[in-house]
């Protein structure tokens, strides 16, 4: 994003605020490579839900109240490959919770594949959909 850009998720940001490498960026999903760490030290599972931003209180609520929090975060998931993100916390919530219900090993690698495949690649920003 660029300089004077408020601190903010990136589906809440106006289109002119992110660069087109930033764009590039997040299209890819290069920009998940540095989480890869957070895997390795055991932080973070490739699969999960995705962590929250500290100022999205309602998407806390309502994972708290699912119980979606007590589960390791992770850098794909049922909603990331279904394109639902932070921008709908009740729905994202309620699909973080149903694939913790649900969560095989099948699963498990099934959205690896799809998110490397491409599939719900990229943030809902306004003005580039």
């Amino acid at each position: 994003m660029k300089k004077d850009t408020a601190s903010v998720a990136s589906h809440l940001a106006s289109a002119d605020a992110i660069t087109p490498f930033g764009r590039f960026l997040r299209r890819t999903k290069l920009d998940e490579l540095p989480q890869l760490w957070n895997v390795l030290k055991g932080e973070m599972s490739l699969v999960g839900p995705r962590p929250c931003l500290f100022n999205q209180e309602e998407l806390i609520s309502q994972r708290e109240s699912r119980g979606v929090l007590s589960a390791r975060p992770g850098i794909t998931g049922l909603a990331q490959v279904n394109d639902i993100d932070m921008s709908t916390p009740v729905l994202l919530a309620e699909t973080d919770a149903k694939m913790l219900k649900s969560l095989t090993i099948g699963a498990y690698f099934k959205y690896i594949l799809m998110t490397v495949s491409g599939k719900g690649s990229g943030d809902r920003v306004p003005g580039k959909e």
